[in-house]
């Protein structure tokens, strides 16, 4: 099965991770200095600290946490003792640091700030991925991300346990209702019904040489309804993608689909929580789509206990 790009943590996605980074240097230090530290810790003073889950969750980011240190100082010692991924319980250690006191207090919110959101991500997916236990439906998050902030959101909802839905406008072809709204607002030739539209999609795509990665790109539709999922069938779309319907339709989309055309995959969409997504799951969609595993995850809570030396 033909699917969308997943995160891995890659070259890409750590440039994404330093820029971040960089950006937090500045928001803190102004290009400046830390004058608490500065004022109440000696030049030579050394710190140890171990970074801990203070809530049960999953692990994501400790690489990215890594890299906060060497952006502060190349002089911290990062040791992590859980791995992206992971389970972990309230007072779990996920990593020691040990190293100059000033750059440690330094890069304490941010290193904490980065692993908080990720671990969140992850763990919220991670409880949405144990609600569907049994059906074959995967997780798939969105593009509903922080700016700057995606690869390494879509990294933690894999950490979690979730797949990647495509990365960004470049990777896929997805017709939403807004494509074919617009047309029918300007009263442009270029109107559309859904079904029309996948077809001017694949006639497009046709045009780029054979091997071009342009020309496998995935061809995805939305529709809102059961006449216009009949319509779009045929033209066999990758994807449909089928937005705010309850379990019961879903169910009719699941039982049509599969008739003559077992090869579309379905995905479900909008308004989908922990307490809906089981029976959403068991109508026997493929794919569910939920923004909120990036943009309502709670951070886990991480922090960082100092130790004597």
């Amino acid at each position: 099965m033909k699917d969308f790009q997943q995160i891995t943590w890659d070259a890409r996605l750590e440039d994404d991770c330093r820029q971040l980074i960089r950006l937090a240097v500045r928001e803190d230090l102004d290009r400046v200095y830390d004058w608490t530290t500065v004022a109440l810790v000696g030049e030579a003073a050394q710190g140890h600290a171990t970074v801990a889950a203070r809530a049960a969750g999953v692990v994501a980011g400790l690489p990215a946490a890594k890299l906060v240190l060497e952006e502060y100082d190349a002089r911290i010692a990062w040791t992590p003792l859980a791995a992206d991924g992971q389970p972990v319980t309230a007072g779990q250690p996920l990593a020691t640091i040990a190293g100059p006191a000033r750059s440690l207090l330094a890069a304490e919110r941010p290193l904490l700030n980065l692993l908080g959101h990720m671990c969140g991500i992850a763990t919220l997916t991670a409880q949405y991925v144990a609600a569907i236990a049994g059906p074959r439906a995967r997780i798939y998050d969105t593009r509903k991300t922080l700016p700057g902030w995606r690869r390494l959101e879509k990294y933690a909802v894999r950490m979690g346990g979730g797949t990647n839905h495509r990365l960004g406008l470049f990777d896929a072809v997805l017709i939403k209702d807004n494509h074919l709204a617009l047309g029918a607002a300007e009263q442009a030739a270029t109107h559309y019904t859904p079904a029309e539209a996948v077809r001017r999609a694949r006639e497009f795509l046709s045009q780029f040489e054979a091997g071009d990665a342009s020309a496998e790109m995935l061809v995805e539709v939305e529709v809102d309804s059961l006449a216009q999922l009949a319509e779009v069938l045929p033209q066999r779309p990758d994807i449909v993608l089928l937005d705010n319907m309850p379990p019961d339709v879903l169910r009719q989309a699941v039982a049509m689909r599969d008739q003559d055309f077992s090869e579309v995959q379905l995905e479900a969409s909008g308004g989908i929580s922990l307490a809906t997504i089981r029976s959403v799951a068991e109508s026997g969609v493929d794919r569910i789509s939920i923004g909120a595993l990036t943009h309502s995850a709670a951070w886990l809570d991480v922090g960082l206990d100092w130790k004597e030396k």
